[in-house]
């Protein structure tokens, strides 16, 4: 008998242990939605919906790579590390180029781009170049980081279009 309630006691223990790892993969499943994705044009169709198809004005260079990243638009996860929605990236082309970002429901939305130059995976405030949605004012005071606030983009069950205007310094 004692080594029934031996087993039982164990049984529980582990199950106990499961359910509790279980728990914290799904916690931090939910906190990272992110999903890298590629340009898939054919997502902004008319038919298609929510999404954004965002034109990128101004790229200085066709030198290393565009990132584009969305997020929700909240104080919570705008411009949040590991709070985006999808990223995509492409090898930089000089002048305009235009992309396609699914998103997961109607809401308001927010798009940081980045032109890493030199494609060396880093920020080089020098050199690289980066772009808003509603490409708001970017000051020394607010450090790069616009209110999300300033960026939020409504979206319905559509396929809206916006324009950024990359910025180097």
């Amino acid at each position: 008998m004692k080594q029934l309630h031996f087993s039982r006691t164990a049984t529980r223990a582990a199950m106990a242990g499961v359910v509790a790892l279980g728990l914290a993969v799904s916690a931090g499943a939910a906190v990272r939605p992110h999903e890298e994705i590629r340009n898939d044009m054919s997502l902004c169709r008319a038919d298609k919906g929510p999404a954004l198809l965002v034109t990128v004005d101004g790229i200085k260079a066709s030198s290393g790579s565009i990132r584009v990243q969305s997020y929700r638009a909240t104080a919570d996860d705008w411009l949040q590390s590991g709070r985006w929605i999808s990223r995509m990236e492409v090898p930089a082309k000089a002048g305009t180029m235009t992309f396609c970002v699914p998103l997961p429901a109607s809401g308001t939305y927010g798009i940081a781009v980045r032109h890493d130059v030199n494609g060396n995976g880093k920020t080089d405030i020098s050199s690289d170049g980066g772009a808003m949605s509603n490409n708001p004012p970017i000051s020394i005071f607010n450090l790069g980081k616009p209110s999300y606030t300033k960026v939020g983009v409504p979206v319905g069950n559509e396929v809206k279009s916006i324009r950024v205007q990359m910025r180097y310094m």
